[in-house]
């Protein structure tokens, strides 16, 4: 018993320790694309794009689902976007509210028939508008599919451009955000097939008539946190897996793709719980299998702004269906690890995403366990726990404040010098307690989609319209 405990405990040690390491590593290879991101941004004239005949069109798909209280806001924003040839495709999904009342009353819609082909599958469509007001804006009425990729399906079969942009309804957009995020399709249109942008916590922020005016930080300690996790998750760890071409997920939140290779893979999976995961895997698996030389880019000054949860029961259950996404995605593509067809893909990206990710919350509840049990029997080293403490969680804590220091260095979006402070305190408290409980989220996640709970449950959210500042 002693010597199995003595083993957990090792292995529990250089599991911490290979996964620091990888972040270590995503770091630094993010502090130098950070840089050369910047130098190139020097020589780039966003004036220049904005007149450009040669900017690709581009069509902004966004699903509503009973969005009544902030759908004028987000359209209107969206409408607003400076891009040369932009059409805004809304689609209704079934909204039991007055989203699609607010929509006719403010753009002025009228029904159009045009010709519709359901290449990508989705619940059937009742109507077709276009507004009078704006005619860039088209609006899809469908009935409920209970998903976001089925109505993010219904849009992308309406759409006219070689270029789709898919973004939440409820999140807020930069003026200059598409004029950003087609950069690297303008410097090599054959490769590069998708783009992606960074999120940002919205909460906290200033707005008024739904423009942001003034980002701040957050007060609630929970939203703190996931600031740290967003600029973590974006700064380091997709710019990094991007520099790689390993980049595997686009967050549904804010991602351009080539609109004809969405077709030619169905479009989204209507029933996946983590469709944007879903979709890039599913476009690597086609690129791969076609033998076909391409890149899937990340941009990290495309700002989206998004609110995240405010309140522990959202936080959990968000939590939990993102782990149920990645289980479904990567379970179904089993086939691909460690396979030289599949490249980067099945032999570094699909495996740590298995050890690192997927198992993550079970690799900790056992260790934390065997370390009590240790404890308990008085044979815990006071050397190893300290060993433990270092490489578990001070190494960890060190790469969130890098995390936070390289978005101050380079990107600056926190001027209030309060604030830089208040984000590198809470550094210290994200992996004890929030981690435990971000652990336990997780593994209510594995053991829900193990008992075939598919069921998306709703996030309480303010909207645009409610967080803006009288």
């Amino acid at each position: 018993m002693i010597r199995l405990l003595d083993f957990a405990n090792h292995a529990l040690f250089w599991y911490y320790l290979a996964s620091n390491l990888a972040y270590l590593t995503m770091l630094i290879i993010a502090l130098k694309t950070s840089a050369m991101h910047q130098h190139r941004l020097e020589s780039i004239r966003l004036s220049w794009i904005k007149d450009s005949p040669m900017a690709p069109p581009i069509t902004v798909i966004a699903p509503a689902h009973n969005e009544e209280a902030s759908i004028r806001v987000a359209v209107r924003n969206l409408l607003e976007l400076d891009y040369p040839e932009l059409e805004v495709i809304v689609v209704n999904d079934g909204s039991k509210d007055r989203t699609l009342e607010e929509l006719r009353e403010e753009f002025r819609l009228r029904p159009v028939r045009a010709v519709y082909v359901p290449e990508a599958k989705s619940a059937p469509v009742r109507g077709l508008y276009r507004s009078d007001a704006d005619t860039r804006l088209v609006v899809v009425d469908k009935e409920a599919g209970g998903s976001k990729a089925d109505a993010v399906n219904a849009g992308l079969n309406a759409a006219t451009s070689p270029y789709v942009c898919v973004v939440d309804s409820d999140s807020l957009l930069e003026r200059d955000a598409l004029l950003r995020i087609i950069v690297p399709i303008l410097a090599d249109p054959k490769r590069v097939v998708a783009v992606g942008g960074i999120i940002r916590v919205l909460n906290g922020s200033e707005i008024r008539g739904g423009q942001l005016q003034r980002v701040r930080l957050p007060w609630k300690s929970i939203e703190v946190i996931q600031v740290i996790e967003y600029l973590r998750a974006f700064l380091i760890g997709r710019e990094a897996w991007a520099q790689g071409n390993m980049l595997t997920i686009i967050s549904g939140a804010f991602g351009l793709f080539r609109t004809d290779l969405v077709r030619a893979v169905g479009g989204y999976r209507s029933r996946a719980i983590g469709e944007d995961f879903d979709l890039v895997a599913r476009l690597h698996r086609h690129l791969l299998e076609k033998g076909v030389d391409y890149r899937i880019h990340f941009v990290p000054d495309p700002m989206c702004w998004t609110e995240v949860p405010s309140d522990l029961q959202s936080l959990g259950r968000q939590r939990a269906r993102w782990q149920k996404g990645l289980l479904d995605v990567l379970w179904p593509n089993r086939d691909m690890l460690f396979r030289p067809r599949y490249g980067r893909i099945g032999c570094f990206a699909f495996p740590y995403l298995w050890l690192f990710e997927l198992f993550a919350p079970v690799v900790e509840i056992v260790g934390i366990i065997t370390i009590v049990l240790a404890a308990c029997l008085g044979v815990l080293s006071r050397e190893f726990f300290l060993q433990f403490l270092i490489f578990g969680y001070a190494f960890a804590t060190v790469i969130s404040i890098g995390s936070v220091l390289q978005e101050e260095i380079t990107y600056k979006r926190y001027n209030d010098w309060q604030d830089v402070i208040r984000l590198v305190s809470y550094c210290f408290l994200e992996h004890f307690p929030y981690r435990q409980l971000h652990m336990i989220w997780r593994l209510q996640g594995l053991w829900q989609y193990l008992r075939g709970d598919f069921v998306w449950r709703p996030l309480k959210r303010k909207g645009l319209e409610s967080a803006q500042v009288p």
